[in-house]
């Protein structure tokens, strides 16, 4: 057991980074495209979390009701969930406010000058 990974780095990797990470992903990019809050993308994380901490249950041994180990999978998939909901709403300000904004950067936007 480690500070970020209970069982082992591939199972953290697997689960948690590439399976949980992309489900993440995707839910801050529909959570962008629908114009909804960053409340809503948490309280979708926080279910996330839950059903990443069952997996690791489940298939590889982990422990169910682990507070740490929950907190440290909500903030991995709360930082990739942001990031998604970030490019995506930067990338829509630009395309349908394009008079007003630019992008800037890969995560932002700016008023044009």
């Amino acid at each position: 057991m480690t500070w970020i990974w209970e069982v082992t780095f591939w199972e953290f990797l697997f689960v948690t980074i590439i399976l949980a990470g992309g489900a993440a992903y995707l839910t801050g990019r529909a959570i962008a495209l629908t114009w909804r809050s960053m409340g809503t993308l948490a309280f979708y994380m926080v279910l996330l979390t839950a059903a990443t901490r069952f997996i690791h249950f489940a298939l590889f041994n982990g422990t169910l009701l682990s507070p740490y180990y929950y907190v440290v999978d909500l903030i991995v998939l709360l930082v990739i969930a942001t990031i998604g909901q970030r490019i995506t709403r930067s990338q829509q300000m630009a395309r349908q406010y394009g008079f007003e904004y630019d992008r800037n950067g890969g995560l932002g936007w700016k008023r044009r000058a």
